[in-house]
């Protein structure tokens, strides 16, 4: 049974969609004025793990993400780059789509973007103004919170306290410090729109609530996004979109994935203690970086360090090495005369260790506990095929063969594609083809006793890279981490 943690309840809760075996999924994505973030991806990766979780029970799942791409920040940057907004805007929402494209990241079912969808957002700003939740001056039109009874339950706070503490622009024209902007006029000069109120662009949270309805309905399953949009973004999107609709909960989840930090700082682009995402990919391939964020909770915060991301690809190297050496042996010929050897050893138990990594997952999609799983299944098949009196049986091949689907399988849940993986890694330029014709040139060498040219063609291919080894069970080689 699956439990997710409901930031709206404060507690994990059995997962139950709102229609049976569809699941609608909103996700806050960035404000396109700059390369992405580790904590931008980490978000990225965090929502792909759960959507791809969500279609592996079953679920039909339809994914939506949102693009700001027009506000002060943007048109500023703009300026900075010589571009216009809407030049600056794609420019920085295409290079994000490449850049979680190496992450592995699945494209959502729709990309939506604030600048497409003026006409849903103005006709929302209406119906609040007719009902009573905003009011507009000189142009501006802003939404009452003292107005919305239920204001606070996301974030747990009271308007007073809210009023208190929060860091909010004061605004003479407002009737409330804490009242947001659902229109606003665009500085002069820049790109701006018609509406009922003048010409101008939409505040920013209303953009998010007018997208997931038109998209996913008045009431959805998921609303997932970083936790420091908790307050004020997404109490502010419940406030709007359950005034405007009537209609409750405007999301039955809140899933929020937790910061990443440096020195113990919140990255940030205007603190600029941060690393692109392409800087990161420079260096490291995505797959490492991907399996670095999935070796944490989503829900915890992290602590960024290079080291980590170091070690995290040495720990990646295991799995992949034993995924190697797994489909060798599916490729070595079966020991027909020694098909009764080791028929009484046990065998690890391959339902039991999927069924782990289940649990896991069903435990408000762990992450760190499932690589856990998969650490603990490398090494079971490793004391297995690595022992010195080790025989390819049928029944040995059998389980070789399940537990290749099995990895493949959980590894796929956690969008982890080692393969693709070992192609990027070290030795790059040498085709698997060419490495094994040296092999054979080398167990020729051996069989005739001519160590010299045998070490070094070992030697050679170690120099490139690429790790040999004799093992009872033969020749076996490895791609060296770069």
């Amino acid at each position: 049974m699956l439990k997710i943690y409901n930031t709206l309840s404060r507690q994990k809760e059995t997962f139950l969609p709102l229609e049976e075996g569809k699941v609608g999924i909103y996700v806050c994505g960035l404000t396109v004025q700059n390369y992405s973030h580790i904590g931008h991806i980490r978000s990225a990766v965090a929502y792909d793990v759960i959507r791809r979780y969500l279609e592996y029970r079953g679920y039909d799942v339809t994914y939506v993400q949102n693009f700001t791409d027009i506000n002060e920040k943007i048109v500023e940057r703009a300026r900075e780059e010589g571009l216009t907004a809407e030049e600056l805007a794609e420019k920085y929402t295409q290079a994000y789509l490449e850049d979680i494209e190496q992450l592995n990241v699945k494209r959502a079912s729709h990309y939506v973007k604030a600048t497409e969808n003026i006409d849903a957002i103005i006709g929302m700003i209406e119906t609040l103004l007719e009902k009573g939740y905003a009011y507009e001056v000189n142009g501006n039109v802003y939404f009452s919170v003292e107005n919305y009874e239920d204001y606070g339950k996301l974030s747990g706070r009271s308007l007073e306290d809210m009023q208190a503490g929060a860091r909010i622009d004061i605004v003479e024209e407002k009737k409330n410090p804490l009242d947001f902007a659902l229109w606003k006029k665009a500085p002069e000069g820049e790109k701006d729109w018609e509406s009922p109120w003048g010409r101008g662009w939409p505040g920013w949270h209303i953009e998010c609530s007018a997208m997931s309805m038109k998209y996913l309905g008045k009431s959805f399953d998921i609303h997932g996004g970083g936790a420091d949009l908790i307050f004020p973004h997404h109490e502010n999107e419940i406030a709007q979109s359950e005034a405007c609709s009537g209609h409750k909960p405007f999301a039955k989840y809140w899933v929020h994935n937790g910061p990443v930090n440096l020195k113990g700082e919140k990255m940030s682009k205007s603190v600029g203690n941060f690393y692109t995402t392409r800087e990161l990919l420079e260096k490291y391939r995505g797959v490492e970086v991907r399996y670095y964020l999935l070796t944490k909770h989503y829900r915890s915060p992290i602590d960024f360090s290079l080291e980590e991301l170091e070690e995290a690809g040495t720990s990646l190297k295991r799995i992949t090495n034993t995924i190697n050496n797994l489909r060798r042996l599916l490729n070595t010929k079966v020991d027909i005369e020694n098909k009764k050897a080791g028929e009484g050893e046990k065998l690890p138990d391959l339902a039991a260790i999927k069924d782990e990594f289940l649990q896991a997952m069903d435990d408000d999609f762990n992450t760190a506990r499932a690589i856990g799983v998969v650490h603990d299944f490398v090494t079971a098949v490793n004391r297995l095929v690595n022992a010195q009196d080790f025989v390819l049986t049928e029944s040995n091949y059998s389980f070789i063969k399940e537990a290749d689907a099995i990895f493949t399988e959980i590894l796929g849940i956690l969008g982890l594609d080692v393969r693709e993986a070992d192609t990027q890694t070290a030795g790059e330029g040498l085709h698997e083809p060419l490495i094994e014709l040296l092999l054979e040139v080398r167990e020729m060498a051996r069989q005739k006793k001519d160590w010299a040219v045998a070490d070094r063609i070992r030697d050679g291919l170690n120099e490139l890279g690429i790790i040999v080894r004799d093992t009872p069970q033969g020749v076996i080689w490895e791609k060296e981490r770069g």
